[in-house]
């Protein structure tokens, strides 16, 4: 399918398929209209990280080159100048203002919002979503930000930060070492990564209008 640019609600990119015609909301990725009305795109697992980061990890990966014409239209300073925009929708629970960034999962039917500063301060921060126990963690960086299943194996794992390493090094209840791509660099676990949950990273005000019985992890 191809998409187009069709409009905006509540700050998300609205998309219009040239096959049928039909409108998709981005956040959800749910047809809100047209002939396809009800239908919703599979996710795609991603990653939000700093360059640095990325190019560390993929040092022969790709950028994406922007597009010579059309590169004064785009938007060089996007997140300061939205939210400066006012909100159509505001929720006043909960401890949580409109713009508040948060790290949202949803896993078999239960939502889970995560403020930021819990994981920035906590990392590694873990947990347990629609009875998956889940491990959110702030990278090498302080900026980028994963989650992954907390078991392998089908047995749980506990894990901490190895606070006596120069490098970012994340140990499990066993005494292995684990990187931020979240594999087992040593140990009986060697070789055997953990599986990613994906996640999306978004303000308050939109996360909890379309996951209206989320709750919010509190310390």
């Amino acid at each position: 399918m191809h998409f187009h640019l069709a409009g905006i609600n509540n700050q998300n990119f609205l998309a219009r398929d040239e096959e049928t015609g039909s409108w998709w909301q981005q956040v959800t990725g749910l047809a809100i209209s047209g002939p396809l009305k009800g239908s919703r795109l599979q996710p795609v697992l991603s990653d939000e990280l700093t360059f640095g980061l990325w190019q560390k990890e993929n040092p022969a990966g790709q950028v994406l080159k922007a597009v010579a014409q059309d590169q004064k239209e785009y938007e060089s300073n996007w997140e300061p100048e939205v939210a400066k925009l006012p909100v159509t929708i505001s929720f006043k629970e909960k401890g949580m203002n409109d713009r508040d960034i948060l790290i949202g999962l949803d896993i078999n039917g239960v939502a889970r919002a995560y403020p930021i500063t819990p994981i920035t301060t906590g990392s590694p921060l873990m947990d347990r979503v629609g009875g998956v126990p889940v491990l959110l963690l702030l990278g090498p960086d302080k900026k980028s930000i994963r989650v992954f299943q907390a078991q392998l194996d089908g047995a749980n794992l506990e894990f901490f930060r190895k606070t006596d390493s120069t490098d970012w090094t994340l140990v499990d209840s066993s005494g292995s070492n684990w990187d931020f791509r979240g594999c087992a660099l040593d140990g009986a676990s060697k070789g055997k990564c953990l599986s990613p949950v994906s996640m999306l990273k978004d303000y308050w005000f939109d996360w909890r209008n379309y996951h209206p019985n989320t709750t919010v992890y509190r310390h």
